[in-house]
């Protein structure tokens, strides 16, 4: 069993980019006059929606090309058996 930690930390920021994201669509616009204007909210809620969406691409892809191949094989015969040690 292993773990990728793309996984989690893909969640973690998509997730926390997601409400920050819905906090700037739905915040009044007045609130962003000491920063010209620009709904800092919604641009770095999509930023972090970004990094995780990319996060957890790349940790699918990872889990495709290590496949079935790199996974132990129950029926598969033990290969140490096959050649016994020589004293």
């Amino acid at each position: 069993m292993s773990l990728d930690i793309r996984v989690p930390t893909g969640l973690l920021f998509t997730i926390l980019g997601v409400i920050l994201a819905g906090f700037g669509l739905v915040s009044d616009r007045a609130i962003y006059q000491r920063c010209l204007g620009i709904n800092v909210n919604l641009w770095w809620g999509l930023v972090l929606v970004a990094f995780g969406a990319t996060m957890l691409w790349l940790a699918r892809r990872a889990a495709v090309h290590r496949g079935p191949a790199d996974m132990p094989d129950s029926s598969s015969p033990d290969p140490t058996a096959a050649h016994p040690q020589r004293t």
